[in-house]
């Protein structure tokens, strides 16, 4: 038997400009996820350079954005395009969140890529402690 999963997919509900724009980034997002993790973090160091950090609201409504705009972001497996969208939909909107990799602290083990802004992970349902950081670009 499956479970059914809510999935918060509305393109309609973002504005025609910036669902094109959100769309853009997870279509470079679903690029950059093809590349191998050095590659990515040297890719999002460079892209970094002059933005301001993300407020948690800010990181927030990108990621709802991405959400609403990407039915593969949505997804169980969908971490890694999720997070690199979010971070490349705030660039665009002269914003960095801290982009995350790592791993659950606790089992079943499995890798994890997600966002932080002021210090807490973005809408991500489990406490700060959850998961265990391999490397970030702040």
């Amino acid at each position: 038997m499956t479970t059914p999963e809510a999935m918060p997919y509305d393109p309609r509900s973002v504005p025609v400009a910036r669902r094109l724009l959100a769309r853009a980034a997870v279509a470079c997002a679903h690029l950059l996820a093809t590349q191998p993790p050095h590659r990515i973090r040297a890719v999002l160091s460079r892209m970094r350079g002059g933005a301001r950090p993300a407020t948690l609201a800010e990181a927030a409504a990108v990621r709802q954005t991405v959400l609403a705009v990407s039915l593969a972001a949505g997804g169980h497996k969908g971490c890694l395009p999720r997070s690199l969208a979010t971070v490349l939909l705030c660039r665009c909107y002269g914003l960095w969140p801290v982009w995350c990799v790592g791993v659950r602290t606790r089992p079943p083990f499995a890798a994890h890529a997600w966002v932080e802004a002021e210090g807490v992970l973005v809408g991500e349902d489990a406490p700060a402690d959850y998961f265990q950081r391999f490397f970030t670009v702040e």
